[in-house]
């Protein structure tokens, strides 16, 4: 499985050979002064709420993509509004999409839509083909639906947790996450953009190594097969 980190918690995962973006917040972090929006490409852009620091730049990379955007219902007729593809899911809901099977899963956090307007729940993501799956978690605490994911999903290769605390769990609440959905390598996200989620890189990383698992936390526009 092909990650790059995009800053915040914007990815890019190829998995099967499909490049799927996560939550992109580009032009609008002051972490990343180097992505050019413009040379994005994907094949399909997974939101886990409306929040604008996760879905900023969807519509214009939707649009020079033509490609299809996942999320709850209301981030997607917000977006249908716009002349954006799009397809709805709703929590314990998936879909697969040319090999690519994508659930819905919860999330304990708040949505709106970056004008103000409703946002659904959110959620996150769980996300696999007949060889890997990724788990992304979206902004949320720590909660004991995470146990549901191996019971009723592939097992888990890897999975992006946040890890900045305030706003979502911490790295300590994280690691526990980890535990939950039974995987061991985990790549950090929303950590840093802004002053409320700067963390220590090394006592995270030390959190996790205490229950036996692997935090990456990588550089901008940084890429790691695991």
């Amino acid at each position: 499985m092909n990650i790059q980190f995009l800053g915040h918690s914007g990815f890019i995962v190829t998995l099967g050979g499909k490049r799927i973006l996560f939550d992109p917040f580009i032009g609008g972090n002051p972490l990343n002064n180097t992505t050019n929006i413009d040379d994005i490409a994907c094949d399909l852009i997974l939101l886990s709420h409306g929040h604008a620091d996760h879905c900023a730049d969807a519509e214009q990379i939707a649009r020079q993509n033509d490609c299809t955007i996942i999320s709850n219902y209301e981030v997607v007729n917000w977006f249908g509004q716009k002349e954006i593809k799009g397809h709805p899911l709703n929590h314990g809901g998936m879909t697969t999409i040319d090999g690519i099977t994508i659930k819905y899963v919860n999330a304990i956090h708040t949505s709106s839509m970056p004008d103000g307007s409703y946002g659904g729940n959110p959620g996150g993501f769980v996300v696999w083909n007949d060889d890997e799956c990724l788990y992304f978690a979206g902004d949320t605490a720590l909660t004991m639906d995470m146990k549901l994911i191996p019971m009723t999903c592939p097992k888990v290769t890897v999975s992006i947790l946040p890890i900045g605390d305030n706003f979502t769990m911490g790295f300590e609440d994280a690691a526990i996450a980890a535990q939950f959905v039974e995987c061991d390598n985990i790549v950090g996200c929303h950590f840093d953009t802004f002053g409320y989620i700067e963390i220590d890189h090394a006592a995270a990383k030390q959190a996790f190594e205490a229950k036996g698992k692997t935090l990456h936390i990588l550089e901008i526009e940084e890429i790691i097969d695991l």
